[in-house]
This record gives structure tokens, C-alpha cells and sequence, in this order.
């Protein structure tokens, strides 16, 4: 197995990983996004995950770290096989993603291992599943915001997160909690320390302000199931719709208009740039040996955008998934057993917002093909006008 030189570890870490965590992994920072749209900052990461694939073969590309054991994923068949064999032996809560999460959602299903996890997953699996109710709440507030886009002639990013807001909350919490933009804003607090992982202290007092309230309004909802155990959950969910609203606002953007449109949205601008596993054992890589306590990392807008291996990486094609892609690597919800639990949830609520969207009203030209490698949602900016 192939080590990158010192030389070639700076580049992936200076050209990939570090651009990804400026622009916020947990949460979205506007004025790095903006500059990476600029920059093509993620076509420039893809680049050179590519130049590694060349240099150093298929294989997993172990990367010079000090007292740390790292290997850069460069194959879709390994790909597939790190997420089908999570959570063992590759584990979805590496130490940096336990860090990060620890600042708002400690007890959260990434966060959490062995019978802890199983039993939150299949606790999320539960409550998680799409009903009728979560379209008609969907419909209601974007009803809202389509007379709003209408009055002004545009649909912008921040009065479209207002009303997705306003629906996510209704979704999660109940109806009582719809105008409580403060608790969201608070999370967002929380998870912009997180960020920053274990460079950060943690706002624990914050954060317990927040589950005090999150607990009020799962008490409230007669709907709610096991309040106790929602509660460690919760932020979790929220932050999963908080990619949902990003992937819905650039599928607008493509001329988008059903589930396929988000999929393949999350496709050409992942919501979850990285993916992380941990392995709880010595593994065993096309004849070589990884240690224990190696993280795994997977660029996923290299797999997602590699025009060498997909005729249609830069251009929209929701008939991908329409049709039911084979390729192993196109993960915009992750894979196998660590799959998003929310994944179907996401998609019919984002799915409904622009299928209301799209019906109600009436939308310039979408984005020229060659797609942009980083699309910047906080800027995007719609004229409108009433279909009809």
C-alpha cells in the first residue's frame, strides 16, 4: 500500500480537508462558502484527489500524520465496502466527529457506539419514518412563502429558510413550536462551536438550556414518541434538515422539481463533503495491513464528480437515481448500515417543498451546464413570478 510523500499529505490536507472544514462541517460558515464558490474550491480539491489516484494507484493512500494512522479512500469499490462493514469494524463515531458533536448532541446516534448505538438507531429508524402530516406541514409553510415571493418578485435564500424553518420545526417538535426561532438559533450557536471540535471549549450550559427547552416542546406534542429519549436526538435531526434545506435550495437552482432533484443535488454539491470511519480492529487492504485506530476518509465530491469514470459529473442528471444508479460511490446520504436514518424523511419533505415551489410558481433559466463545482446556497437569488 502506497504512503503519499510529506509533500503530497500537505497538498491533500491544504487543497481538500482544510477548505472543507473552513467552510463549516457542522455548520455552514457564509463568507468561506462565498469565497470558495469564487475560488472553485472544490473543483481544485477533486483535482487533486485525482492526481493522487494517478500517482499512487486505486488503493487506500496512507497519509503522513504524526502519532496518527490516516488512508485516503481512492477506489468506489473500497468505498463500498468501508460503509457496508460500518458500524464493524469501521466506526461512524471517529474521535473527530465525536469532538464536534459533543458541543450539541453528545448522546446522539453519530456520536455513539456498540449497544448504545443500536439501540438509538433503531430508535431514529422508528421516528423518522415519513407520514402524511409531514406533507401537509410542508405545503402549509411553503403556501406562506410563495405569497411572500410573489409580493416581492424574488425567492431568496433567507426567506426560504425562514419558512423551511418554520415547517422543520412543526415536523420535529410540533406546531406549538413553530415561531420558537430562538431555540434554533441557539443550536446553531452551539453548532457553530462545534466546528471547531476539541479546539473549542464546550457551552454546557447552553447546551443544556437548549435540551431543557427541546424537552418542553416534545412534552407538549402529544404526537411525540419516548420524549426522554428524543431528546438526545433531536439536535441531530435538526441538523440533518438544515443540509435538507440547503439541498432543496440548490436543486431551485438546477431546475429541479421531486426527490430525484434533491438526490441529485446532494450528488453535484455534497452536503457531507467528508465521511469518516474509524476502524475497531487491525483491517486487511488489497494484501497490507492497516492498524487499529485508523480514520478513513472519503471525499465524496471526488467520487460524485470524477468525470473519468461518470459521463454526467457535471451536468444535472436526476434520471440517475430515477433509473436506480449502480455505482457504489454515489453516496449523497452515506451507505450501507450508517445510511442517513431521516433519508426518506428528508426527501419528502424537501421533494413536496419543490414540487409546490415549482407549481405555484414561475422561475428564470436554471445554472448553464458545466454545474459549477461549489454552488454558494446563501447567495442564491430567484425572480419570480405566479405561474399562470
Amino acid at each position: 500500500m502506497a504512503v503519499a510523500s510529506r509533500a503530497d499529505t500537505a497538498r491533500v490536507f491544504a487543497r481538500v480537508l482544510l477548505p472543507t472544514l473552513a467552510k463549516g462541517v457542522i455548520l455552514r460558515r457564509p463568507g468561506v462558502v462565498a469565497a470558495a464558490e469564487k475560488l472553485r474550491l472544490d473543483g481544485s480539491a477533486v483535482r487533486t484527489v485525482r492526481r493522487m489516484r494517478e500517482r499512487y494507484g486505486p488503493e487506500p493512500l496512507r497519509l503522513r500524520v504524526t502519532g496518527r494512522s490516516f488512508a485516503l479512500l481512492l477506489d468506489p469499490a473500497d468505498v463500498q465496502r468501508l460503509l457496508d462493514q460500518s458500524p464493524e469494524p469501521f466506526a461512524l463515531a471517529t474521535k473527530e466527529k465525536r469532538a464536534a458533536l459533543g458541543h450539541f448532541q453528545p448522546h446522539g446516534v453519530l456520536a455513539s457506539r456498540g449497544a448504545a448505538r443500536e439501540r438509538r438507531r433503531e430508535f431514529n429508524e422508528q421516528a423518522l419514518r415519513p407520514d402524511r402530516r409531514c406533507v401537509d406541514v410542508v405545503r402549509d409553510e411553503v403556501d406562506l412563502l410563495v405569497r411572500h415571493a410573489a409580493s416581492t418578485g424574488v425567492l431568496d435564500w433567507d426567506s426560504f429558510a425562514q419558512a423551511w424553518w418554520r415547517a422543520v420545526r412543526r415536523i420535529v417538535l410540533g406546531d406549538a413550536a413553530r415561531q420558537d426561532q430562538a431555540l434554533t438559533d441557539d443550536l446553531a450557536k452551539l453548532r457553530a462551536a462545534a466546528n471547531w471540535a476539541y479546539l473549542r471549549p464546550r457551552r454546557e450550559a447552553l447546551r443544556r438550556d437548549v435540551e431543557r427547552r427541546l424537552a418542553r416542546h416534545l412534552e407538549r406534542n402529544a404526537d411525540a414518541l419516548a420524549p426522554p429519549e428524543m431528546v438526545g436526538q433531536v439536535p441531530h435531526w435538526l441538523f440533518a434538515f438544515d443540509a435538507a434545506g440547503i439541498a432543496t435550495m440548490r436543486a431551485l437552482a438546477v431546475g429541479g422539481s421531486d426527490r430525484w432533484a434533491v438526490l441529485e443535488s446532494v450528488r453535484l454539491w455534497p452536503t457531507t463533503p467528508v465521511i469518516l470511519r474509524e476502524s475497531t480492529i487491525a483491517t486487511r487492504w488489497h494484501g497490507s495491513w492497516l492498524p487499529e485506530g485508523t480514520t478513513f476518509v472519503v471525499f465524496t465530491p471526488y467520487f460524485h464528480r470524477d468525470a473519468t469514470r461518470l459521463p454526467f459529473a457535471d451536468r444535472f442528471a436526476p434520471e440517475v437515481w430515477r433509473e436506480g444508479t449502480t455505482d457504489p460511490a454515489l453516496v449523497p446520504f452515506s451507505g450501507g448500515p450508517g445510511v442517513c436514518p431521516g433519508r426518506d424523511l428528508v426527501l419528502e419533505t424537501a421533494g413536496e417543498a419543490l414540487a409546490v415551489l415549482r407549481s405555484q410558481l414561475e422561475f428564470g433559466p436554471p445554472l448553464r451546464e458545466p454545474l459549477p463545482p461549489t454552488l454558494n446556497h446563501f447567495g442564491l437569488r430567484f425572480p419570480v413570478h405566479r405561474s399562470g
